[in-house]
């Protein structure tokens, strides 16, 4: 955990004090710039690309999508939901309650999976890209509001996570 002392018993997190301040904006910037990115290309170069792939890398393509679209979704919630805190909209509490429906642990298969090498390498990049975001934004996470405890082996979701993103978008839109 990175911390500073400043004499005494009064510490600053660095990772609170990024997301609590204007520091939080590049970020922020970063996050939301490659969900925008990701999406153009998916829907644009990558959708061309995926056509030309053998049936191996269409296959890991295709999931690999999806994987990077759920993890970017992940991440935009966590910054919409930062950004509302750190604008007065939402206090720390309400964005600890919300945000408890945001997972910062999504997987890749990357270079271990046949056929990764045949992908287009700006596909690649955003998956390596995303995967470093996310590491990022969940040490902070963990920093500012805690270690949250891993789900069970087999415990499913009593809840559907898909109607979770949806709401937690709208109440950081909704408040925006």
């Amino acid at each position: 955990m990175a911390t500073v002392h400043t004499g005494g018993v009064n510490m600053i997190k660095l990772a609170e004090r990024r997301v609590f301040s204007q520091s939080f904006k590049p970020l922020y910037n970063e996050g939301m710039g490659l969900v925008e990115e990701a999406a153009e290309y998916l829907d644009g170069d990558g959708r061309a690309a995926a056509k030309t792939l053998s049936r191996v890398a269409a296959g890991l393509y295709a999931a690999e999508s999806m994987r990077l679209t759920t993890r970017l979704m992940q991440l935009a919630s966590w910054l919409l939901l930062q950004r509302a805190a750190n604008s007065g909209e939402m206090t720390r509490e309400q964005v600890a309650a919300e945000k408890a429906k945001v997972r910062l642990d999504t997987t890749s298969l990357q270079e271990e999976a046949p056929g990764w090498s045949e992908l287009p390498e700006a596909f690649r990049s955003l998956v390596r890209r995303s995967l470093r975001l996310e590491a990022l934004v969940r040490r902070m996470d963990e920093e500012i509001y805690g270690t949250v405890k891993s789900r069970a082996k087999g415990e499913s979701f009593a809840h559907n996570p898909v109607s979770d993103q949806i709401t937690l978008l709208q109440t950081a839109f909704a408040r925006g």
